[in-house]
């Protein structure tokens, strides 16, 4: 368990390290034109565009002249050449600068629509943007200034998922403190990547999360015991020897889904405007999972004549191939508790319904 721990911290600090040289690599060029400017290139284009096909018309003429002159068309066919690339170039003068002007168009509805940038004089601006860091520059000025994007301007961001703590069942018809199982010996860890989305537009409160993980449950009996698997029904026994390690473990890959209330207020910056950041206060989750298992194994360790066997058994051990149920978390900033009951029973046909339920740590990482 501690190796497996280890080396889930291991993997997180990786892909930390990853996005954050990703977010400092990262570098956004945008830029905005006034309308005037935006207009003033239109107009220009046009002007070029009438230019060239002039002067291209007139260069074809003046090579017709010289064929004629030189006796190598009739007169009647240099004309006919020459209405023939007149036709030609007005059609390419008439087809480009109509494309112009729909721009032209397009640009004199978004003025009018508001959907262009609004300035004092109608300057444009180049933006630079590296992370949270955006530097607008201001060409016909020749001036420049920096500003601080808000991280949270997406409504839907993206966490890294562990959870470590204990794991038990809940039998029917017993009390917990009878339990077949270790208390403090058996363990569930988890980790996935969930997506959390704002729902409200202005406000803060409520969050859909919603991810992939893979749960690891594992169940260590007392008393010396083990699973073992009699047609249907999969019971506990007291093994023959003695053993140092009797473990069941059970994997699953699940979808978690949870309302999340965040209780990180309202942020404004420096220029009155509002945004929005996650896990910087109180946060409470409700929902539930639902999955399929991917494998089951039980490990025995043993020693037999001084030596140290340890044996790896793998099958269904008739555990349910789909697991669903009830978790909530609440805590502070990116750790929470957590708490999670497996509605479905562990075992598919056991007389005796036992149901899987965990308690422990949860971080949510951005």
């Amino acid at each position: 368990m501690q190796k497996i721990i280890l080396y889930t911290v291991v993997v997180l600090l990786t892909v930390i390290c990853k996005i954050s040289a990703q977010e400092k690599d990262s570098l956004e060029v945008k830029v905005t034109k006034s309308f005037e400017l935006q207009a003033k290139e239109i107009a220009n284009n046009i002007q070029i565009i009438t230019t060239e096909e002039k002067k291209a018309l007139k260069e074809e003429v003046a090579a017709i002249d010289k064929q004629i002159e030189e006796g190598k068309i009739t007169k009647e066919k240099g004309d006919e050449l020459k209405l023939g690339i007149a036709k030609e170039r007005a059609q390419n003068i008439e087809t480009k600068v109509a494309a112009e002007e729909a721009r032209l168009s397009q640009l004199v509805q978004d003025k009018v629509d508001g959907r262009l940038r609004e300035t004092e004089q109608d300057i444009d601006t180049i933006q630079l943007r590296k992370g949270r860091l955006i530097i607008s520059f201001e060409p016909s000025r020749g001036k420049s200034r920096k500003e601080y994007k808000p991280r949270s301007e997406r409504r839907t961001t993206t966490q890294f998922v562990f959870a470590a703590g204990l794991n038990n069942v809940v039998t029917n018809g017993e009390s917990f403190n009878k339990s077949d199982f270790r208390v403090w010996g058996s363990h569930f860890y988890e980790w996935g990547l969930t997506l959390n989305s704002r729902i409200l537009k202005d406000h803060n409160l409520l969050h859909a999360k919603y991810g992939l993980s893979l749960m690891y449950n594992n169940l260590r009996p007392t008393d010396n015991q083990y699973f073992v698997k009699n047609g249907d029904v999969t019971e506990l026994q007291t093994g023959t020897v003695d053993f140092d390690e009797s473990r069941l473990r059970n994997v699953y890959l699940t979808v978690p889904l949870h309302l999340e209330f965040d209780f990180t207020p309202k942020k404004v910056d420096k220029d009155g405007e509002s945004y929005f950041r996650t896990h910087e206060s109180f946060r409470v989750g409700i929902g539930g999972y639902a999955g399929v298992r991917v494998k089951s194994k039980q490990i025995l360790k043993y020693k037999e004549d001084d030596q140290r066997i340890k044996t790896k058994q793998k099958g269904d051990f008739n555990v349910s191939d789909f697991n669903y149920g009830l978790s909530a978390y609440i805590g502070y900033g990116e750790i929470s508790f957590y708490a999670k009951y497996d509605i479905n029973p562990l075992f598919k046909d056991n007389a005796v319904d036992q149901n899987n339920i965990s308690f422990g740590v949860r971080f949510d990482i951005n």
